[in-house]
């Protein structure tokens, strides 16, 4: 298994920004690693499609193969995250956009036609990745080509167990490929624009009640968003059960 190569992120912060609720916060980020790329089969083409359960396993395994300590705890559909370890694992929300934007405040980098895969390039599939141009942080397709698992659960209070989806793929229209688009799905969905760029690096500690926050995440956070009240699509209900150890 091909050791994933990764750029060192500077330490910073942000804004991020809830739409349903209105609200704001400030995270501030610990340096940390990111794939230059987002993981590749043999023809340097994405690897694609993926479940967010597929990339969470393959960091593990990656991990082992490279001598590092796991990142993840797997037991069936729960997964926890040891923030303390040094392998390799899928990026926060607050992670990826702050790489993805690597200082600029713009929606994008640049012009998408000179950094992005996207509807406009009328492909038919994913392509190679490091054809257009990087960002300041040296990172090749972040918008565009493929949407990238985060760790982050999307909404839990209406989407239980979902995860987030970040950056667009090779068919979507430009409104799509921002820094600050937020997509979710189940994370065994398999689907053909998804694929995933890893992280790395010891961004926190596991606390003694068994509580974990990093970058930007944190577990009793998840669990008071799965509390929420509020209007709720029909046929959706809050979701605990598997925020709860």
């Amino acid at each position: 298994m091909p050791t994933p190569q990764l750029i060192p992120i500077p330490a910073g912060s942000l804004e991020m920004r809830d739409a349903r609720t209105g609200s704001a916060r400030v995270v501030t980020l610990k340096p940390f690693e990111l794939g230059r790329t987002t993981v590749t089969d043999v023809r340097l083409r994405p690897v694609h499609p993926v479940t967010w359960f597929d990339a969470v396993t393959w960091c593990n395994l990656a991990s082992v193969d490279a001598g590092l300590t796991p990142a993840y705890v797997i037991r069936g559909r729960m997964v926890d995250w040891e923030v303390s370890a040094d392998g390799f694992r899928l990026p926060t929300e607050a992670e990826w956009d702050y790489a993805c934007r690597a200082g600029t405040t713009e929606p994008t980098y640049g012009p998408l036609a000179d950094i992005a895969w996207t509807a406009l390039d009328e492909v038919d599939g994913p392509q190679k990745v490091g054809l257009k141009r990087a960002n300041d942080f040296g990172l090749f397709d972040t918008l565009g080509n493929v949407w990238e698992w985060c760790w982050d659960y999307a909404d839990p209070a209406r989407y239980g167990d979902y995860r987030s989806l970040r950056g667009g793929g090779w068919d979507d229209p430009a409104y799509s490929c921002r820094a600050s688009v937020r997509r979710g799905s189940a994370p065994d969905a398999v689907l053909e624009d998804v694929g995933f760029r890893v992280a790395r690096g010891v961004v926190g500690e596991v606390g003694e009640v068994g509580e974990s926050a990093a970058q930007g995440w944190s577990r009793a956070e998840d669990r008071a968003r799965a509390d929420i009240r509020g209007p709720l699509p029909v046929g959706w209900t809050p979701l605990r059960a598997l925020l709860e150890e």
